[in-house]
Protein backbone atom coordinates (compact mmCIF):
# COMPACT_ATOMS: atom_id res chain seq x y z
CA UNK A 1 0.00 0.00 0.00
CA UNK A 2 1.17 3.57 -0.82
CA UNK A 3 1.32 6.52 1.87
CA UNK A 4 -2.21 8.35 1.23
CA UNK A 5 -1.98 10.98 4.30
CA UNK A 6 -3.29 14.26 3.32
CA UNK A 7 -5.13 15.35 0.19
CA UNK A 8 -3.29 16.83 -2.66
CA UNK A 9 -4.41 20.62 -3.83
CA UNK A 10 -6.24 19.21 -6.69
CA UNK A 11 -8.14 16.91 -3.95
CA UNK A 12 -8.58 19.35 -1.73
CA UNK A 13 -9.75 22.05 -4.55
CA UNK A 14 -12.45 19.42 -6.02
CA UNK A 15 -13.49 19.36 -1.90
CA UNK A 16 -13.75 22.85 -1.95
CA UNK A 17 -15.67 23.23 -5.30
CA UNK A 18 -18.79 20.94 -3.97
CA UNK A 19 -21.91 22.18 -2.85
CA UNK A 20 -21.26 23.06 0.99
CA UNK A 21 -24.57 23.56 2.56
CA UNK A 22 -25.94 20.19 3.07
CA UNK A 23 -24.61 17.38 5.28
CA UNK A 24 -21.68 15.64 4.37
CA UNK A 25 -20.70 11.66 5.91
CA UNK A 26 -16.97 11.13 5.30
CA UNK A 27 -15.93 7.30 4.97
CA UNK A 28 -12.51 6.60 7.18
CA UNK A 29 -10.38 3.72 6.11
CA UNK A 30 -6.95 3.78 8.46
CA UNK A 31 -4.36 1.32 8.28
CA UNK A 32 -1.50 2.54 10.97
CA UNK A 33 2.09 2.01 10.91
CA UNK A 34 3.85 -0.63 13.57
CA UNK A 35 5.68 2.27 15.16
CA UNK A 36 4.67 6.18 14.75
CA UNK A 37 6.78 8.20 13.13
CA UNK A 38 7.19 11.49 14.42
CA UNK A 39 9.39 14.28 13.04
CA UNK A 40 12.85 15.00 14.50
CA UNK A 41 12.74 17.01 17.61
CA UNK A 42 8.84 16.42 18.68
CA UNK A 43 8.27 15.69 21.97
CA UNK A 44 7.07 11.74 21.17
CA UNK A 45 9.77 11.44 18.50
CA UNK A 46 11.64 9.28 20.36
CA UNK A 47 8.98 7.36 22.67
CA UNK A 48 8.17 4.42 20.66
CA UNK A 49 4.79 5.13 20.18
CA UNK A 50 2.65 2.82 17.76
CA UNK A 51 0.42 3.56 15.00
CA UNK A 52 -2.50 2.90 17.10
CA UNK A 53 -1.46 5.02 20.08
CA UNK A 54 -0.54 7.99 18.22
CA UNK A 55 -3.82 8.16 16.57
CA UNK A 56 -5.46 7.47 20.10
CA UNK A 57 -3.82 11.42 20.40
CA UNK A 58 -5.14 12.96 17.12
CA UNK A 59 -8.88 11.72 18.83
CA UNK A 60 -8.38 13.21 22.24
CA UNK A 61 -6.62 16.41 20.39
CA UNK A 62 -9.35 16.93 17.89
CA UNK A 63 -12.03 14.90 19.55
CA UNK A 64 -13.59 18.39 21.15
CA UNK A 65 -12.89 20.45 18.09
CA UNK A 66 -15.10 17.98 15.74
CA UNK A 67 -17.74 17.76 18.57
CA UNK A 68 -18.18 21.52 18.98
CA UNK A 69 -18.33 21.93 15.02
CA UNK A 70 -21.54 19.42 15.38
CA UNK A 71 -19.60 16.18 13.63
CA UNK A 72 -20.58 13.09 15.40
CA UNK A 73 -19.09 9.58 14.37
CA UNK A 74 -22.27 7.62 12.77
CA UNK A 75 -20.90 4.39 12.37
CA UNK A 76 -17.61 2.00 12.93
CA UNK A 77 -16.67 -0.84 12.47
CA UNK A 78 -13.96 -3.29 12.44
CA UNK A 79 -12.40 -4.68 9.47
CA UNK A 80 -12.15 -8.59 8.43
CA UNK A 81 -12.07 -8.83 4.70
CA UNK A 82 -11.97 -7.27 0.94
CA UNK A 83 -14.66 -9.28 -1.01
CA UNK A 84 -14.30 -7.15 -3.90
CA UNK A 85 -11.05 -5.01 -4.61
CA UNK A 86 -7.24 -4.70 -3.68
CA UNK A 87 -6.49 -7.82 -1.60
CA UNK A 88 -3.26 -5.74 -0.24
CA UNK A 89 -5.22 -3.06 1.42
CA UNK A 90 -6.25 -3.90 5.51
CA UNK A 91 -7.62 -1.38 7.53
CA UNK A 92 -7.02 -0.84 11.57
CA UNK A 93 -10.32 1.67 11.28
CA UNK A 94 -13.11 1.87 9.68
CA UNK A 95 -15.44 4.42 10.54
CA UNK A 96 -18.03 7.47 8.98
CA UNK A 97 -17.71 10.39 10.36
CA UNK A 98 -21.20 13.33 9.97
CA UNK A 99 -20.67 16.72 9.86
CA UNK A 100 -23.72 19.26 9.60
CA UNK A 101 -22.10 20.37 6.36
CA UNK A 102 -18.72 20.78 4.76
CA UNK A 103 -17.93 24.34 6.16
CA UNK A 104 -17.62 22.35 9.38
CA UNK A 105 -14.62 20.31 8.43
CA UNK A 106 -13.09 23.02 6.75
CA UNK A 107 -13.47 24.97 10.05
CA UNK A 108 -11.92 22.12 11.33
CA UNK A 109 -9.08 21.24 9.47
CA UNK A 110 -8.24 24.95 9.21
CA UNK A 111 -8.50 25.06 13.18
CA UNK A 112 -4.90 26.16 14.48
CA UNK A 113 -5.51 23.43 17.22
CA UNK A 114 -6.39 21.13 14.79
CA UNK A 115 -3.48 21.62 12.85
CA UNK A 116 -1.18 20.98 15.82
CA UNK A 117 -2.71 17.62 16.77
CA UNK A 118 -2.63 16.36 13.08
CA UNK A 119 1.06 15.43 13.22
CA UNK A 120 -0.15 12.56 15.76
CA UNK A 121 -2.47 11.95 12.58
CA UNK A 122 0.32 12.18 10.36
CA UNK A 123 2.97 10.23 12.58
CA UNK A 124 0.47 7.07 13.38
CA UNK A 125 -0.92 6.40 9.27
CA UNK A 126 0.60 4.72 7.45
CA UNK A 127 -1.92 5.08 4.32
CA UNK A 128 -5.77 5.88 4.33
CA UNK A 129 -8.74 6.83 2.38
CA UNK A 130 -11.09 9.80 2.83
CA UNK A 131 -14.20 9.45 0.80
CA UNK A 132 -16.63 12.37 1.15
CA UNK A 133 -20.15 11.73 0.53
CA UNK A 134 -23.72 12.87 0.39
CA UNK A 135 -25.99 11.51 2.66
CA UNK A 136 -29.07 9.67 0.66
CA UNK A 137 -32.13 7.81 1.46
CA UNK A 138 -31.53 4.28 3.02
CA UNK A 139 -33.68 1.53 2.89
CA UNK A 140 -34.62 -2.54 2.02
CA UNK A 141 -33.11 -2.60 -1.26
CA UNK A 142 -29.57 -1.75 -3.43
CA UNK A 143 -31.75 0.22 -6.07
Amino acid sequence: MSGHLDPNRDQFDAFKALERGHPIEMLNLVKFRGIAAYPAGHALADKGLTGAEAYKNYGRDTGPIFANLGGQIIWRGGFETTLIGPTDEAWDEVFVARYPDAHAFLAMVSNPDYQKAVVHRQAAVATSRLIRTKPGNTGATFG
